[in-house]
């Protein structure tokens, strides 16, 4: 009997038989976050990877900056061109004290912990050609890579690392990266980053200044829009914030309100007079509350956390955080009653809208730009309410809780089943 010879399967465009597409070439296990060394940008791409699913199968990169001395006058430029001359600014110095120095000295380099405001013991430096190699080597064991990057720093690594490797990555870039949208698989940014485009914007804008004025064009079909920034907070985690803080919150007197306080920023300028209007309108609701708690940002100034703690760090039921480690921030959302927060953080009010609570805003009036527009989201939405001596914090109110993050996740889902692709937890 004569064998008879089966035809070769029909190839995908990158030579693999379709019969394994979908298979291991077509299953997303891996993640590689590239960070830029700010928790705000950082935590929006942790956060956006555990809601895929795939937290315990990540990958940590990070973009950093040359720091101290003169570098602090760079920051202005491309990340590339920085390093490059922080290089020949070290040679000269180098030969300088080779030349002029009257004894020898060493000079020991400590090692930092480069992960430490993400909670990671250590993370390595991105390098697109490293991850690219990796992305190639490994496809046929181990599938594609999700690429997530945020901030201003990653752009340029991210969209190179999916102009050499397109058919073996999926890019996502977090924050608009201002022009060439096209150069990522898809775009997460929040809706007033298209402030600009708005006619009450454009009336702000002098003629000659709109065409250097981004973004210049509306949203293409590869950017997700958001009301606020993505962030790791989820009914899960809230669950276990919510027992792992039982002993120390359970027991405080209802209800608590918890306090959250940022920093002024160039759209929404503050200081000593929003933190005495603060104070003046928290003395006001302390007979309608429980418990109060107050916590400071890295980005809070000394004299406004100065006012608050000389004017409420006595009263009995006011606790004011000090910044010593563990952080209560998971244990305030899980078992928070409502919320103050100042009108300049925008991550801070997305994790508390996230949580379905009362939300009271203060200093949203001192925003402009995009910053006011996105008040403007919050309030229409029903997330938010200012907040006024006149508050009833013992009253409670709810709204369909922000879900951004899980939204995100669920269109980059979309998105690689487009391609035949898909996540596996």
């Amino acid at each position: 009997m004569r064998p008879i010879k089966l035809p070769e399967p029909p190839s995908s465009p990158r030579g693999v038989p379709e019969i394994f597409e979908g298979g291991v070439y077509g299953v997303v296990r891996r993640a590689i976050i590239i960070g830029n060394g700010f928790p705000g940008a950082e935590n929006q791409c942790i956060g956006l990877v555990r809601a895929l699913g795939l937290s315990d199968k990540q990958l940590f990169y990070r973009v950093t900056r040359p720091k101290g001395g003169i570098n602090e006058w760079l920051h202005w430029l491309p990340v590339s061109l920085h390093k490059k001359l922080n290089f020949i600014v070290r040679q000269i110095r180098g030969y300088s004290q080779i030349l002029f120095s009257t004894e020898e000295k060493k000079h020991v380099t400590l090692p930092s912990v480069n992960g430490g405001s993400i909670g990671l013991s250590s993370v390595l430096e991105a390098d697109a050609k490293q991850i690219v190699n990796m992305a190639h080597k490994t496809f046929e064991k181990d599938g594609p890579l999700l690429v997530v990057a945020s901030g201003r720093d990653t752009i340029s690594i991210a969209s190179s690392i999916r102009r050499l490797a397109s058919d073996y990555v999926f890019v996502v870039q977090i924050q608009h990266p201002r022009r060439h949208l096209d150069r990522f698989d898809m775009v997460i940014t929040p809706r007033h980053d298209y402030y600009p485009l708005t006619p009450e914007a454009q009336e702000q804008i002098p003629r000659f200044l709109r065409p250097w004025i981004t973004p210049r064009e509306p949203p293409g079909r590869n950017v997700v829009l958001t009301v606020g920034a993505l962030h790791q907070i989820d009914s899960a985690a809230l669950r276990s914030a919510a027992s792992n803080w039982h002993d120390e919150f359970a027991p405080l007197p209802k209800p608590l309100l918890v306090v959250n306080i940022g920093g002024p920023t160039c759209h929404c300028r503050y200081g000593a007079d929003l933190a005495k209007q603060l104070t003046a309108y928290l003395h006001n609701v302390l007979f309608n509350c429980g418990t109060l708690r107050i916590s400071f940002s890295r980005r809070t100034p000394e004299k406004v956390s100065r006012i608050i703690v000389k004017e409420l760090g006595d009263n009995p039921k006011v606790c004011i955080w000090d910044g010593q480690e563990p952080n209560p921030h998971m244990g305030h959302l899980a078992w928070a009653d409502a919320f103050v927060i100042t009108a300049d953080s925008i991550s801070m009010l997305s994790e508390a809208c996230s949580t379905g609570k009362p939300v009271y805003v203060i200093g949203a009036e001192r925003c402009t730009w995009k910053f006011l527009d996105f008040h403007n989201i919050l309030k229409e939405r029903g997330l938010v309410r200012p907040f006024t001596g006149s508050v009833d914090v013992s009253q409670s109110w709810s709204y369909p809780p922000l879900n951004d993050t899980a939204e995100a996740a669920s269109r980059i889902h979309q998105a690689l089943a487009e391609r035949g692709w898909v996540v596996r937890r």
